[in-house]
């Protein structure tokens, strides 16, 4: 390739994604991310994936910030430890990933003031309301009012994430509604057993499902594209899926992918512009 190619059309747009710490049964620990999340950024976003290791404090955010073009946060089995939103504490059954709040919390509000575009799916649309200073509901179908919002496990994986289960309406004049403004109800799928009870400040609802429960915020003063959606659309990128199945899905992680490109852009012609500057110096 020719060395005077501009950068921007070289290269792809570094998306981090974040991962999970888990250990195996009787296996040594491991950090954790679900190839569909991968292939989202990959496929749907058109950028380079980079993995996040839960490492916590020892990741050095302004470091790592400065590199990202984007941050898509995953979905995870386990759930927000409720210190972090003086929560009550957790029924014995609920499965929990200190090391990933410990790196994804405050890694979201670096990621925010920055200016990174960040998309949070499932856990990381509970975790961008958390880190902002919101709070949860860790079990919605206990709460009255609301439909259960969990999964069907005794069905295939693909049953349950292809499954539309319940509408959720777009509000008018929002970053959703911008994205996709075909239709104002859209059916989605459902794989959650937590959800938003109080929104965190700063932030705007984009999608309401049909019981009153919030599905998808975005962030109002964010410097770029940041929004959170409570289901699955990185499903539509799943490696056994075709590319034609869900539009709507597939709408956000080109719009998502957009911006990503967009900072990539900017971030290289500063960093052009500053190599330029200096052998004008020399």
């Amino acid at each position: 390739m020719s060395s005077d190619l501009p950068l921007s059309c070289a290269t792809l747009p570094l998306i981090g994604v974040n991962a999970c710490s888990q250990r195996l049964p009787e296996k040594h620990p491991f950090f954790i991310v679900g190839e569909k999340y991968v292939r989202a950024v990959s496929e749907g976003a058109g950028g380079m994936p980079l993995v996040i290791p839960a490492l916590g404090d020892q990741i050095p955010l302004p470091q790592l910030v400065a590199q990202l073009d984007g941050l898509l946060l995953t979905g995870s089995p386990s759930n927000i430890e409720p210190h972090h939103y003086d929560g009550e504490p957790s029924a014995p059954d609920s499965e929990h990933d200190p090391s990933r709040d410990a790196t994804t919390l405050p890694l979201v509000r670096a990621a925010v003031a920055a200016g990174v575009p960040v998309l949070g799916i499932c856990r990381g649309f509970q975790e961008m309301n958390v880190a902002l200073g919101g709070t949860l509901h860790q079990k919605v179908h206990e709460v009255p009012g609301y439909r259960d919002h969990r999964e069907d496990k005794t069905t295939s994986i693909n049953d349950q994430y292809n499954t539309l289960a319940h509408p959720v309406t777009l509000q008018p004049g929002g970053l959703l509604a911008s994205i996709w403004p075909h239709e104002a109800d859209v059916m989605v799928n459902s794989l959650h057993g937590q959800g938003v009870r109080d929104l965190a400040p700063g932030l705007q609802v984009e999608a309401i499902a049909d019981d009153g429960l919030i599905e998808a915020f975005s962030v109002q003063q964010a410097k770029r594209f940041a929004l959170a959606v409570q289901w699955h659309p990185e499903w539509q990128w799943h490696p056994d899926k075709g590319v034609g199945e869900f539009p709507f899905y597939r709408a956000i992680l080109k719009a998502f992918g957009d911006a990503c490109r967009e900072r990539h852009a900017q971030r290289l012609a500063t960093q052009q512009s500053g190599k330029q500057t200096t052998v004008g110096m020399l």
